[in-house]
C-alpha cells in the first residue's frame, strides 16, 4: 500500500482527537438519531466547544486558522465510522466559507463566531422540488421593495441538509428573474423571520441521522442588509456558486473514499471469522479476488483524491478535475458496498450491521453535488466537446 503523505503529524493527532469525540459523544447515539431523524442539537455545541466547528476559519472569526486538511482528516473519520447524521462538513465547510469570502466585515462578524461556537448551525438552500442540479432552473425570488429597505422572499427549498436545526440558511433566489443566472443572489435568511417556515424532516433511503429538511419562504421580508456581500454581489450568485462547488464535490470524493475503505476493512474483519463449508469465506478465490480488486480501486481513487486535496489547500483545484474526483470515487462508494455487501450474505441485508448501512448511505452520493451525469457533462465540456 501507499503510504499516505496528505498529513501531518499535527492532521494526525487532530484525527486521533476527534476520532476520541466520535467513539464517545457520536456512536453511542446514532442509531437512536437514525429513529427520530435528527441528531441531538447538543453535539453541535460539544463539537464547538472542543474546537471542531469550523477550524479553517480565521482566529478573529473564532476559527483555528487551520489549513482544510484538519476538515480532510474530519470527514474521514465520520465515513470510518459511519456517523453519516453529523452535517459538521457543509457548515463548517460550505456555508461557514460562503460568508467568509463573500460577506461584509459585518457578516462575518455577526455569523460566524456564532458558527464557530455552534450556537448557530448553517445550511445552504439551493435545491427545489423543480430543480436539481439545474440551478439555473430556481423559481425562489426575492424581489426588493419599493422603498428599498428589503427584499420580499417567495419560494420553496427541499432535500435542505441541517435544514431542522438550521438557524442560519443561505438562500438562492433570483433577485432580477428576467436575468437568468445573472440575476442570482444569496441571502442570509435567519430563523424566526415572519414568514420563513420549515416543513417535515424527509424520510430518506439511507442518511436516516442526518436532517433534512423542506424549506419554505412566504413573504419573508429580509433586510438588504442580508444580502450576502452587500449591494456590489446583486446578481452575482451563480458565479458564488460556481467558485465553491469544486470544494464542495471534493468534500463528496473525500467522503466515498473513506467511506470505502471502511467497507472493506468491515468486510476484511468478517470474511475472516464467518465460516462456510467448513472453513472461512475469505479462503474462498471469489472472496480473495474481490477484495484485492476492490482493494486496487480504493487505493488509486485515494492517491488521486489526496492529489485534489493538496490542490485546493492551494486553490488550484479546477472544476473539471474535482467533477472528474466526485463522479468517479462515488461510482466506486456504490460499487465497493455493494459487492462488499454481497460477501456478507444474508446479514448483509440486515440493518444493524455497519456494511447494510453504508449500503443505503452511499446511494445518494451519485446525486447530491451535481448528479455524476452532470459531472460527465462538466468534464466534457472542459475537454472542448460541443454542447447540443
Amino acid at each position: 500500500m501507499i503510504e499516505r503523505t496528505l498529513f501531518q503529524p499535527d492532521h494526525q493527532a487532530f484525527a486521533d482527537s476527534f476520532r476520541r469525540f466520535i467513539e464517545k459523544e457520536v456512536t453511542p447515539h446514532h442509531a437512536d438519531w437514525e429513529d427520530q431523524g435528527y441528531v441531538a442539537r447538543e453535539v453541535w455545541s460539544q463539537a464547538g466547544a472542543n474546537g471542531f466547528l469550523c477550524m479553517s476559519l480565521p482566529e478573529e472569526y473564532g476559527g483555528a486558522g487551520a489549513d482544510k486538511l484538519y476538515s480532510v482528516a474530519q470527514m474521514e473519520e465520520l465515513a470510518r465510522a459511519g456517523t453519516t447524521g453529523i452535517g459538521f462538513g457543509l457548515h463548517s465547510e460550505i456555508v461557514a466559507p460562503y460568508i467568509l469570502h463573500y460577506g461584509t466585515e459585518a457578516q462575518k462578524q455577526k455569523y460566524l463566531p456564532q458558527m464557530a461556537s455552534g450556537a448557530m448551525v448553517g445550511a445552504i438552500a439551493m435545491s427545489e422540488p423543480a430543480a436539481g442540479s439545474d440551478l439555473q432552473g430556481i423559481k425562489t425570488t426575492a424581489i426588493k421593495s419599493a422603498d428599498g429597505s428589503h427584499y420580499v422572499l417567495n419560494g420553496s427549498k427541499t432535500f435542505i441538509t441541517n435544514g431542522w436545526h438550521a438557524d442560519l440558511v443561505i438562500v438562492v433566489a433570483k433577485t432580477d428573474p428576467a436575468a437568468g443566472a445573472k440575476g442570482t443572489s444569496l441571502l442570509l435568511v435567519e430563523r424566526g423571520m415572519p414568514g420563513f417556515e420549515k416543513g417535515q424532516r424527509l424520510k430518506k433511503m439511507g442518511m436516516k441521522a442526518q436532517d433534512t429538511s423542506e424549506l419554505f419562504f412566504n413573504d419573508v421580508k429580509v433586510p438588504v442588509d442580508n444580502l450576502l456581500g452587500g449591494p456590489a454581489m446583486e446578481g452575482r450568485g451563480f458565479i458564488c456558486l460556481m467558485e465553491q462547488l469544486p470544494w464542495e464535490r471534493l468534500q463528496i470524493a473525500i467522503t466515498a473514499v473513506a467511506a470505502a475503505q471502511a467497507a472493506i476493512d468491515w468486510t476484511l474483519d468478517y470474511v475472516k471469522e464467518r465460516k462456510v463449508f467448513g472453513q472461512p469465506v475469505a479462503a474462498f478465490q471469489n472472496t480473495r479476488y474481490t477484495l484485492a480488486e476492490l482493494q486496487t480501486q480504493v487505493q488509486v481513487a485515494r492517491v488521486f483524491v489526496d492529489k485534489c486535496c493538496e490542490l485546493i489547500v492551494k486553490d488550484q483545484l479546477d472544476t473539471q478535475t474535482a467533477s472528474m474526483a466526485k463522479y468517479w470515487t462515488t461510482d466506486l462508494q456504490c460499487k465497493v458496498m455493494d459487492e462488499c455487501v454481497q460477501l456478507f450474505g444474508g446479514y448483509g441485508y440486515m440493518w444493524e450491521y455497519p456494511i447494510t448501512r453504508a449500503y443505503a448511505d452511499a446511494r445518494v452520493q451519485r446525486i447530491y453535488g451535481g448528479t455524476n451525469e452532470i459531472m460527465k457533462e462538466v468534464i466534457s465540456r472542459g475537454m472542448g466537446l460541443p454542447a447540443r
